[in-house]
């Protein structure tokens, strides 16, 4: 079907098509400098030391978890066993990497309005036991860095974000994705900025830094400076460095013309942004008081990845039904991410509690859908939902 109004849309033009021609015609297809100035200028652009770009958003996930079990400095090393705190919605790649490392999964409800953490839930799941955070930001919308600040501190507690929906979003002055010891970011096809495939880890720490590039390629010592400490004596040969493996990696590593479609989409952010925000502040105020739907409440500056609508109780249970009447009206629409993770049947593989109830997360996740945002006027859009 094709929607009138769908969940995403393209903002490539022939700035992009040319760099994919570009790269063919190098005929260097694999990661190389593309992807290295990519990073360099995504690390730039949110003032950060160091970015590792990877093949999609969930990769980046998994290389930041990956990164903090093989630390060395044990204030951010994790182990297996250790509980992590998560919120209860997310995506499930949020997850996944926890899972694969053994770690205990401690799920928090959110907040019904921001769709971020409950800050009240989470202050009580806080315990002894706790080793590590995952700040989600969703649909868009920074969580509220304050409080979390205020309530980890001196915890010696390991705070990172998956910041795949919210590119660009900022709380009191500072990006979303630079708040935590490490940050991802998806440049899926309908998030905010497009490389096909592909996501980036942003971070300030050299270790963790040349850890997920090792991670990222087999495991390898190849990207990794001779003089550094991750490498002995006998591993500083460069002939033998070529393949000499240190971690269990993967391969991660984006296309080269993915990066070269980056470089020219990261040129466009700002005004990505600045439109998206526009049509977020027209949504805000068409959708006030609507009386079928709540609206998402914004935290700092939302990036506004999308529009959540949250059926009031006088409509409770009938998402069904106002999902197939948008649909008739032109809307694309799905559920907000994976609604309450803990009810997917995966969630039987994993080590993990429930803190206190979901009570929250679960009405979102059965009363719960969004709609598209994009990166151009969408008032015609906005003006129809209002109405309906």
């Amino acid at each position: 079907m094709v929607y009138k109004y769908p969940l995403a849309a393209s903002s490539w033009d022939e700035l992009e098509l040319n760099a994919i021609k570009d790269t063919i015609a190098a005929g260097k297809f694999t990661m190389g400098e593309k992807v290295k100035t990519f990073e360099d200028n995504f690390a730039s652009y949110f003032g950060s030391r160091y970015a590792v770009m990877v093949n999609s958003g969930s990769s980046a996930n998994l290389i930041m978890v990956a990164a903090l079990r093989y630390i060395q400095d044990s204030k951010l090393k994790l182990n297996p066993g250790d509980e992590v705190i998560v919120p209860a919605i997310s995506w499930s790649t949020t997850y996944y990497p926890l899972y694969q490392y053994g770690l205990h999964l401690k799920f928090v409800d959110v907040n019904s309005l921001t769709l971020n953490y409950d800050l009240l839930a989470l202050s009580d799941a806080i315990s002894d036991k706790t080793r590590a955070i995952i700040v989600v930001n969703l649909l868009g919308n920074p969580n509220d860095f304050d409080e979390i600040k205020r309530l980890t501190a001196n915890k010696n507690l390991i705070l990172i974000e998956d910041n795949c929906e919210s590119l660009g979003a900022e709380f009191k002055g500072n990006t979303t994705g630079t708040f935590g010891v490490m940050g991802s970011f998806s440049f899926f096809y309908s998030h905010h900025i497009s490389t096909m495939e592909g996501g980036m880890v942003l971070t300030n720490n050299e270790e963790l830094y040349y850890l997920m590039l090792s991670i990222r390629s087999h495991g390898w010592t190849r990207e990794i400076p001779k003089k550094h400490s991750l490498l002995d004596s006998s591993e500083r040969d460069s002939f033998t460095n070529s393949f000499n493996f240190i971690l269990p990696g993967y391969n991660l590593r984006p296309l080269e013309m993915s990066g070269a479609i980056g470089i020219e989409q990261l040129k466009k952010l700002p005004s990505i942004i600045e439109e998206r925000r526009k049509n977020g502040a027209l949504f805000q105020s068409k959708m006030a008081g609507h009386p079928k739907f709540i609206i998402q409440q914004e935290i700092g500056e939302s990036s506004w990845f999308g529009f959540s609508l949250i059926l009031r109780k006088e409509f409770e249970n009938q998402r069904e039904f106002v999902a197939n009447q948008l649909k008739n009206l032109g809307f694309e629409c799905r559920p907000i991410v994976a609604g309450n993770f803990v009810k997917n049947k995966v969630i039987d593989y994993f080590d993990y509690e429930v803190h206190s109830e979901l009570k929250n997360a679960d009405y979102i996740d059965r009363n719960g859908l969004f709609i598209g945002n994009q990166h151009f006027p969408i008032a015609e859009a906005i003006n129809q939902l209002a109405k309906f």
